[in-house]
């Protein structure tokens, strides 16, 4: 069975993104489920081997704290040895088992995993088969809509096979793997998700402001939207929606409260490793639409240091 979730808004899996601290961050904010980046099966197994011999766990490896839960991991790969194995080893640690069926990067589908694998029937069928039966966890399934325009209904099937097979729930980002991040994503292929599906469904695509999550909801009838670009620097979001659902309105936040949340943000990777290439890389986007912000962002790329990145944001600050 799924957990309870606090709220209809979820965190998406990215990568170089979702890391503990901003999943946290995003939590407190209101995130009713936050997901791990996708994390490679046969990179688990590989560090599950080393960690035992030094008497420690994969929580090394994927770092996370409780008070994100529920929490909810996101898996790729098609080694079914493997996969079955990956999920026992992370089981224990999580909440949910989500299964990635989306990634389009080229370096991810060449190896038969991500969205390529929305045209492998067959394989995709013995993937969820094992997952289901290799835990007692809820394993999800994140998918794009198909691999080509000629080819974008595949959905549909994929589906059907998902559930057939004990998948408890679907979050369809309604794009091609072809298209990537261009383009619009059709929103009408959630709501056709739904009306053939009798698992939650969740919708994802193009959801930056409390407006287009309603607009979502009320157009697809999705069960729960899932935010991905949109809360990048941006965890204030997922407050906005919920106070947006509930009561029609929500806080509009300035920029110097942006600085504030990057600083959050900066206080909490202090309990983790995280490489600080991705912090600047944060900093970065929670300078997103600021006046200025591309003098700022390149002085971020000279940075070498937290203290350096420290004094630059500090000196972003606009008097109030």
């Amino acid at each position: 069975m799924l957990p309870k979730f606090s709220s209809l808004a979820f965190l998406a899996p990215m990568a170089g993104v979702s890391d503990p601290a901003l999943r946290l961050q995003c939590k407190k904010m209101g995130a009713g489920l936050v997901v791990t980046e996708f994390t490679n099966i046969h990179s688990i197994i590989a560090k599950e081997n080393q960690l035992k011999e030094k008497m420690k766990t994969i929580q090394e490896f994927i770092e996370y704290s409780d008070e994100e839960r529920p929490l909810s991991i996101q898996l790729f790969g098609s080694d079914l040895i493997a996969l079955e194995k990956a999920a026992k080893i992370v089981e224990p640690f999580f909440d949910i088992i989500d299964y990635n069926m989306g990634c389009p990067a080229p370096h991810i589908t060449q190896q038969m995993a991500g969205g390529a694998l929305l045209q492998e029937v067959n394989l995709t069928q013995q993937i969820f088969s094992t997952l289901v039966n290799a835990v007692k966890k809820p394993v999800t399934l994140k998918i794009r809509s198909g691999v080509t325009e000629a080819s974008k209904f595949l959905f549909r099937d994929i589906a059907e096979i998902a559930e057939d097979e004990g998948i408890e729930m679907i979050t369809l980002h309604p794009r091609t793997v072809s298209q990537g991040y261009s383009g619009k994503s059709d929103w009408d292929m959630i709501k056709e998700l739904k009306e053939i599906s009798s698992i939650p469904i969740v919708g994802n695509g193009d959801i930056t402001t409390p407006e287009e999550a309603k607009n979502m909801i009320d157009r697809t009838n999705c069960d729960y939207v899932m935010i991905g670009r949109g809360a990048m620097g941006n965890p204030f979001l997922f407050e906005q929606i919920n106070d947006y659902l509930k009561t029609n309105s929500y806080k509009e936040y300035t920029f110097n409260d942006r600085l504030d949340s990057f600083f959050d943000y900066l206080h909490l990777t202090n309990q983790y490793k995280i490489k600080f290439a991705n912090i600047k890389g944060q900093a970065m986007r929670f300078t997103k639409g600021l006046k200025g912000g591309s003098k700022l962002r390149s002085k971020i790329t000279m940075t070498k240091n937290i203290e350096e990145l420290e004094k630059i944001m500090k000196d972003a600050y606009s008097p109030s």
